[in-house]
């Protein structure tokens, strides 16, 4: 991710590793992301509204709310859309940067409105600049991009420069899942994780990690992994 140096407005320069756009997006998606895209932001978020990086109160964000859950990469939205319809006194925040990803997850809202959805088209490290401490009891890291060729190891989302914002952000007792089917990114994570004491590993044995937790909804990228014959990992990490 390299290190974080500002530029002329203040934002600091990140590189970003990954696709931003898929295929032509239909015309009814175009006009998803045109007009509603907007009201399902988050005022303050982006650097041209906030460069001052004010903090923002997520959980202010929709009246009775009580806590506020983050998800990293949403994909196509099926877990954020599953959890805030679970939940409705949760406010959850999805970061995806992917377009596609984001009007997949905006025609699931215009299908089932959901008032306690926040989207952010970008990278979810701009949280990190205008989070308050403790600003989230639960944290999704749901089917990252595994990076598997050994140079590119350091563009993994879990690793040494985001694990203590993960910390800052994570309230006390609350909870980072991270799901994948490939085990040398366990293998990954359970290494940062043995460098950074503000996380403990739930696991107890080999089975609670095979096992999902328990308000698991399932996603289509754990289908297609099922499918094609890679078992799913399920890690739970705990802020002590």
């Amino acid at each position: 991710m390299g290190k974080l140096t500002p530029r002329e407005d203040g934002a600091p320069w990140r590189n970003f590793y990954g696709r931003r756009r898929g295929k032509t997006l239909r015309k009814g998606q175009k006009s998803l992301l045109e007009e509603r895209l907007e009201d399902l932001s988050v005022p303050g978020l982006a650097w041209a509204e906030n460069p001052e990086r004010r903090p923002i109160d997520f959980r202010a964000l929709e009246p009775g709310c009580r806590e506020a859950w983050l998800e990293v990469g949403f994909g196509g939205g099926e877990h954020l859309l599953a959890m805030a319809r679970g939940n409705p006194s949760t406010l959850l925040l999805g970061c995806e940067p992917f377009r596609n990803g984001v009007a997949m997850c905006l025609s699931g809202l215009e299908a089932a409105p959901l008032p306690n959805v926040r989207l952010h088209e970008g990278d979810a490290r701009e949280v990190f600049d205008v989070a308050p401490d403790a600003a989230f009891s639960r944290i999704f890291v749901n089917y990252p991009d595994p990076w598997p060729k050994k140079r590119h190891h350091r563009r993994r989302f879990i690793g040494p420069e985001t694990l203590p914002h993960l910390a800052r952000i994570a309230a006390p007792g609350a909870r980072l899942h991270v799901a994948t089917d490939i085990p040398d990114y366990v293998r990954h994570v359970l290494e940062a994780m043995r460098a950074a004491p503000a996380f403990r590993w739930t696991a107890e044995g080999p089975e609670d990690w095979r096992r999902p937790w328990a308000d698991w909804p399932g996603t289509r990228y754990e289908a297609k992994a099922l499918a094609e014959g890679r078992p799913p990992h399920y890690l739970t990490f705990v802020r002590v």
